[in-house]
């Protein structure tokens, strides 16, 4: 999975759990909100500026938009007792 794609689910993730619309989350960064649906998509690429506005907007670290998800395969198996 390529950055785009992981910044993409993370900006919705976090943008649903703020129950924040595409439009809200535009005008607070901003942004058209024909802009953030292709980030969200991943159709475009956003620049770092947008991605610290992005991450102001959501209340969260811009670092938290481009951390990719454990993979399950690298995740350990829990230890027995």
């Amino acid at each position: 999975m390529d950055l785009k794609e992981v910044m993409a689910i993370n900006l919705r993730r976090l943008r649903h759990a703020r129950r924040m619309t595409q439009e809200e989350l535009a005008e607070s960064a901003g942004l058209s909100a024909r802009y953030v649906g292709g980030i969200e998509r991943a159709d475009v690429s956003a620049s770092v500026t947008v991605l610290g506005r992005i991450a102001e907007a959501l209340e969260v670290e811009a670092t938290e938009l481009v951390r990719a998800a454990p993979s399950k395969a690298r995740k350990k198996a829990p230890a027995e007792p």
